[in-house]
């Protein structure tokens, strides 16, 4: 009796031993997150994604952090951060600047800036903003330069117009207010604006000038010695993505509002559904690229001439080389 008692516990040991050794070879690795700006519903695909045990079963605990899309690549580049998701001009610009970055996942396929002007204005094209007031954000934002490419492509100059810089909380309601006669900011803002009954005219800035969104990066240093964690990070990305897509834009906005941007306004939900439908599904997430690669391919043209067109306007020094910092997602770990 005495000797079954010793097997059984030194057997019970042992199996708790492995059981230890199991656990532990199953843990989800614990990564960091740091998105651009502040907690917002347009990244519901990604909350969604936490909730709905997406990033679990691909072996990934992730922490949400926020900040200003510079200093997320000063922090991937110093190692302080495992993930980013900037836009994409200043990621071209981290890469001008030598820094390791890496972009694993083209998240936005494109950029979501925009003219929007008043239907009753007559404005339909760049031309017809000879003698007109524009206003942007900053004579610093990606928007000012969409202002300039548009205007140069349309035979014109600054000199033609007459550039107003407005906060981006009051820059809708200089245009509502007839204080302006256009604006180039964000394309969704066109819903804000319909909602309260303002027909308008809208001409997308990637139309002329190829750009990109939010993207995930990464250093170059993580994606050589942990190319399996980036790939499953970039692999459950997609995948919450993925479930939005089919169908499932009420939920994803519903996890977003109530647990991760509750101070949200509810009654916004309406006009994000719509933004969702009409521009996240339609054409950001999704381009005839990614139906032929899945989400987040890389259109490595399209980043070469956003990064060409930055040299060209003196936003950065030299263009770099689209290979040298873009990585296409389905190449991961080859």
């Amino acid at each position: 009796m005495i000797q079954f008692r010793v097997k059984t516990a030194a057997s019970l040991a042992a199996l708790l031993t492995s059981s230890l050794f199991a656990m532990a070879a199953e843990a989800a690795d614990k990564v960091v997150l740091q998105i651009d700006g502040a907690a917002a519903p347009f990244y519901a695909p990604l909350y969604a994604g936490v909730e709905n045990g997406i990033f679990e079963k691909n072996g990934i605990e992730v922490e949400f952090i926020y900040a200003a899309a510079a200093d997320i690549l000063t922090n991937i580049a110093a190692g302080n951060v495992d993930f980013g998701f900037p836009n994409g001009d200043a990621v071209v610009a981290a890469a001008a600047n030598g820094l390791p970055v890496k972009v694993v996942h083209t998240t936005y396929q494109r950029g979501i800036g925009a003219l929007l002007a008043k239907e009753e204005s007559g404005i339909k094209s760049y031309k017809d903003l000879k003698g007109k007031k524009v206003a942007v954000t900053s004579l610093a934002s990606p928007n000012y330069l969409q202002l300039q490419v548009g205007l140069q492509q349309a035979g014109l100059t600054l000199d033609d117009v007459t550039v107003e810089v407005v906060a981006t909380g009051a820059i809708v309601q200089s245009l509502q207010a007839g204080q302006v006669d256009a604006i180039v900011f964000s394309e969704l803002r066109k819903y804000n604006l319909e909602a309260d009954g303002t027909k308008v005219t809208m001409i997308l800035s990637n139309d002329f000038l190829p750009s990109f969104g939010n993207v995930v990066v990464t250093s170059d240093k993580k994606l050589a010695e942990n190319a399996d964690v980036v790939k499953r990070f970039t692999t459950a990305v997609t995948q919450s993505y993925e479930w939005v897509i089919d169908g499932h834009i009420p939920e994803a906005l519903d996890i977003a509002l109530t647990k991760y941007t509750p101070t949200w306004p509810k009654d916004q939900m309406p006009i994000l559904t719509t933004a969702f439908e009409q521009t996240f599904v339609s054409s950001v997430w999704q381009s005839p690229l990614t139906k032929e690669k899945g989400l987040g391919a890389a259109d490595f043209a399209a980043w070469q001439k956003n990064a060409d067109i930055l040299a060209q306007y003196k936003v950065i020094d030299s263009a770099p080389k689209a290979e040298d910092f873009v990585v296409d997602p389905s190449t991961i770990g080859q």
